[in-house]
């Protein structure tokens, strides 16, 4: 006797639920599902996946991935499906509003809590970093338009720094917010100029001091930027402006217009969001970037008004979409060599850190933006190049 086939039913989705329907209605208007065939359908493998997700969101849905509750083959098309639909506007979970309270009142980016990211993030260990990055360890969104591969991508958007900020030798240039020095390494090399850097973590510094070639005038500080005072003929912020937090980012342009001269051009690398009442999304906030924030345009320009003349603005977040996935794969191919080091829970948390943020990009719920900034106003119109 022939018995019949029982359809399997997901672990841990409940069809008496009346949340669970919720979510899963949600869900489907993005095409996905539970337990689905497609790369980047959700396969839960334990009980509880659901109610974390709306009692504590991003946190709650994170943290369940990291502990093996659920899968998706395409973290990145899964969360591009969520966030171009704007899903997660329609749930406000209850425990989120400590957190939402929390970034709104409190600074968070004070001088003191600002060495946290460095000690918490970027000094996870230089090989690790030098296994995903490219060959010159640039952790910024690399500059597709003509690039290949990811080395082609960084060095063209290093090139398009220098040559924004009209780069002649001779000129010394603050880089605030360093990292391993990449830009500030290739602007000494091909643009003659003088560099110092500025960067809250040790790892970094010593590590980026020992990549630049000999001989090249580069310096690193290691040094909070509000106790930069020197002045310089350009002022360069890669990637760091994410850190400094809403509260501060007036102090920020107060610090880059005095520490720039009068005929001096800032350039500002930085990723930013469509809503200013957005607050940092926690599972970011908890295990990868702390007391981290992402502006708005908006936001920018408050901060700069009376300090500086916005000459221009570039848009090219989609290429961080690419640059991730870049980084993604090297991370996959040298795994092995990290794995009894860094763990599972390590492997899972990095893959949704990844991915995830792709995804972002990618639906353009989040941005790139490389602003050019001037103290008085150039003469005539400043030129975009491209």
């Amino acid at each position: 006797m022939n018995m019949p086939m029982l359809e399997k039913k997901p672990v841990g989705f409940d069809e008496a639920s009346t949340s669970h329907r919720f979510v899963a209605e949600l869900l489907a208007q993005a095409d996905i599902r539970f337990d689905g065939h497609r790369p980047w359908d959700i396969q839960l493998n334990a009980p509880g996946v659901i109610d974390s997700a709306l009692s504590r969101g991003n946190l709650g849905f994170g943290e369940s991935y990291m502990q093996g509750d659920w899968d998706a083959d395409r973290l990145d098309e899964l969360f591009y499906r969520l966030m171009r639909t704007q899903l997660g506007q329609r749930i406000k979970p209850t425990q989120l509003i400590y957190h939402s309270l929390r970034s709104r009142l409190l600074n968070r980016q004070t001088a003191k809590r600002a060495w946290e990211v460095g000690e918490k993030h970027y000094d996870l260990g230089n090989d690790f970093y030098a296994a995903m990055l490219d060959q010159r360890m640039t952790y910024t969104c690399g500059y597709w338009k003509n690039a290949k591969t990811l080395d082609e991508a960084q060095e063209a958007k290093l090139d398009l720094v220098c040559r924004k900020l009209q780069l002649k030798p001779g000129m010394r240039v603050l880089d605030i917010g360093c990292g391993w020095g990449s830009f500030m390494a290739y602007a000494a090399e091909h643009y003659g100029v003088e560099c110092v850097g500025l960067t809250i973590s040790k790892e970094q510094a010593e590590f980026g001091q020992r990549l630049i070639k000999k001989g090249l005038p580069v310096e690193f500080r290691l040094q909070d930027y509000r106790n930069e005072s020197e002045q310089f003929d350009r002022i360069v912020s890669i990637g760091m402006f994410e850190h400094v937090g809403h509260k501060n980012y007036r102090e920020y342009m107060v610090v880059a217009s005095r520490c720039l001269k009068d005929d001096g051009l800032f350039l500002l690398h930085t990723i930013g969001k469509n809503l200013s009442h957005t607050v940092t999304d926690p599972w970011i906030d908890k295990y990868i970037f702390p007391n981290g924030e992402l502006p708005t345009l908006g936001q920018i320009m408050d901060a700069t008004e009376a300090l500086f003349v916005v000459e221009d603005v570039h848009n090219f977040g989609a290429d961080y979409d690419r640059t991730l996935m870049a980084w993604h794969h090297n991370f996959e191919r040298h795994w092995p060599t990290f794995e009894s080091q860094y763990g599972k829970r390590f492997y899972r948390m990095w893959r949704y850190y990844l991915l995830s943020c792709a995804g972002a990009f990618r639906a353009r719920e989040i941005h790139l933006w490389q602003l050019v900034m001037s103290k008085q106003g150039v003469l005539g119109g400043y030129s975009r190049v491209s």
